[in-house]
Parts: C-alpha cells; structure tokens; sequence
C-alpha cells in the first residue's frame, strides 16, 4: 500500500486546508472525482501535469484509510 503521509498533506494557508498533493493545489477530493468519473490513475496524472500516478495512489490510500478510522486522520 501506498504511504500516503508522504504525498498528502492538510495545510491552512492551502486550499483552506483541505488534504491536498504535497507541493500542488490539487485536492484529494478532486483526484476522488476524477477516478469516480472513470478516469485511470495514468489519465488523471496527464490532465493534472504535476501529478504522478503514485500521487493518486496515495490520494486513494488516504480515502481508505479515513473509512477504516472513528477518527479523523491527522496530517502533517
């Protein structure tokens, strides 16, 4: 499994702090959308081009993880 930790990070002074790619402005929730449209992780790393596949790996790890905790996971 992707470690997620080391590519998504919540931060205030971006997007509101909303879990996002580390060094991007691309939210998780937005890579979610992509995939939930039908998107493969190599088309959604092509229209966002500071994307890597691994980015959207670990923007689905992240979704995961938060689904299996009571919880909110914190970030860094």
């Amino acid at each position: 499994m992707t470690d997620w930790q080391e590519r998504v990070r919540s931060d205030p002074k971006v997007c509101h702090g909303k879990p996002c790619i580390i060094g991007t402005r691309i939210m998780v929730s937005i890579i979610l959308d992509n995939l939930a449209e039908g998107l493969t992780p190599e088309e959604i790393a092509e229209e966002y081009p500071p994307l890597v596949v691994e980015d959207v790996r670990a923007a689905i790890a992240y979704a995961a993880q938060l689904t299996r905790e009571e919880d909110l996971v914190p970030l860094r």
